[in-house]
Order: C-alpha cells, then structure tokens, then sequence
C-alpha cells in the first residue's frame, strides 16, 4: 500500500460560478493564484479547467497556455493536467486542441473520459471514436492519460484500450463516486470498482457533492490517492452553510493525511510513480 498521498487538486470545473460561490477561480490570474497557494499546503498535482472573458468553458488552448505559463513561472515542479471533457463540446477538433500545446507549456497530462455519462442536469458525451482519438494524440504528443471512470464499465472500456495499445502503464485513475447516474458513495462500489482495475494502476478517488469528505478520508486511510477542489463541491460542510475555498478543501485532506501518519507526495514524486519527465 502506497503511503505517500497524491493530491490532485480541481480548482475551476466547468460548472460553479461567482454567482454559486466568489472562491471559485474563473480568470487565468486567478486560477494561478489559487493553484500556487494550494500547492504550498500539499496539492501536487492539478487538473486544470478554463473560462472564457464570460466566465464559460473554453476548449481554446490559448487560455490553457495563459494558466500552465503563470503557473510554471512560479512552480516549474507541480503535475499538470488539463481537461478534455466533453461536457460542453463534443467535437474531437475542439477538445483534443489543447493537446497540441507544447514546449514549457506542455501538459504533463490530459484528463480521459471512459465514456458518456449523464450529470444531473447536463450529459458529458464521449463516443468511443472520440475516446480513442484522444487517447491516440495524447499517446503520439507523450502526454499521460487521467483516466475518469464513473462506473464499473468505463474501467472495462479503459481495458479495452490498453488491448488496442492506446494507453500504456502506469496508469492513472481517477475514480469518481456519487454522481447520480453513476456509482455511489458507498463502500461495495469503490470495492468493486478498485477490483476491476489493471494491474499498474495509480489509484485516485473523488466523491461528488456532499461525498467529497467521506471520500477523501476514505482514500487516505485505505492508501489510495485524493481528488479534492471546487469542481466537486464548492461546500466545505454537509450542511452546506460554508462556501469552501479551495485551501480549505487542500488544508483538510492534508489535516486526515496527517493525523493517520501519511506522507504526502511531493510533485516530484509524482512524477516518479507515474512515470512522467523529470523537472531539473
């Protein structure tokens, strides 16, 4: 069992807004400020989302380069990574643009999806010709898959692109619970879901809303890895009667990481266990 924690921080998403919570970081500025203050506390690693001057989602991959740039002036170590969701724009053409940064503003990984799913008001649609597309550049530019998988066949379809040699080990999962068309929260399911997992597997778990803290602590104590941020959940309690920040949310997992004796990874050691560049 792996005692060194990996905290991968979700500052942005795609969905809260300054009108749904002022902590949410929107402009690039913001975003790297954020980013750089969670990771003095412990994140290591980040997935990075970004807005348009509206406030939107955005695929365009100048604004990515504006966020990784401002981040790596400060902090050239920290593991970054970059959505490819298919949320708001279906297209490959759109979606994999970002994969074409390159130079100091590569991405060091690029989330995947496993599949399409339904969110409770909106569907993230990712048809498999689009899953191996993506899965095929990120593997032609050397950058890493995050693999997203909501339920127990998106790990199965993950396999299924191992076989097709689109996706080499190790491999990182993050595996997410509570979303409500998916797996829940609940014990049996993150059982099951590890269980069906490839051998080489980095091992991340994320709990949607209200699961965001049982799940968090239940990857520190059982030696997996932590997705933490405002893209899950802008509350920091159950009650929701605290907008969290996301510090707040870093603070706390490191907090339980601490009071169970676990090390938490340095960026560069995250970049040892999944195999990504070195940073001199």
């Amino acid at each position: 069992m792996n005692r060194k924690l990996i905290i991968n921080c979700t500052p942005t998403g795609m969905i809260p807004t300054k009108d749904m919570t002022p902590h949410v970081p929107i402009a690039p500025e913001e975003i790297v400020k954020d980013v750089l203050a969670c990771a003095k506390l412990g994140a290591s690693m980040i997935h990075i989302h970004a807005r348009d001057s509206d406030g939107k989602p955005t695929y365009k991959k100048e604004v990515f380069e504006e966020i990784i740039r401002g981040i790596r002036k400060e902090n050239k170590e920290l593991v970054l990574c970059v959505t490819t969701s298919g949320r708001n724009y279906p297209e490959f053409e759109k979606r994999g643009q970002v994969l074409d940064l390159d130079g100091e503003v590569k991405p060091d990984m690029a989330s995947l999806t496993l599949s399409s799913l339904n969110f409770n008001k909106t569907a993230s649609i990712n048809d498999p010709d689009t899953i191996k597309q993506l899965a095929a550049k990120m593997l032609e530019k050397g950058i890493k898959p995050e693999l997203e998988a909501f339920d127990l066949g998106m790990i199965n379809y993950a396999k299924y692109l191992i076989r097709k040699e689109l996706i080499t080990p190790p491999y990182y999962f993050n595996l997410l619970f509570g979303n409500i068309a998916c797996a829940q929260a609940n014990l049996m399911s993150v059982g099951l879901m590890i269980h069906e997992l490839p051998e080489e597997s980095v091992i991340g778990l994320a709990g949607i809303g209200n699961w965001q803290r049982f799940i968090n602590s239940l990857a520190v104590v059982s030696g997996y890895h932590a997705r933490v941020g405002l893209e899950d959940n802008i509350w920091f309690d159950e009650e929701r009667t605290i907008l969290a920040t996301n510090e707040m949310l870093v603070k706390r997992v490191v907090d339980v990481a601490k009071a169970h004796g676990v090390e938490i990874a340095t960026p560069q050691e995250v970049r040892e266990m999944l195999g990504l560049r070195k940073v001199e």
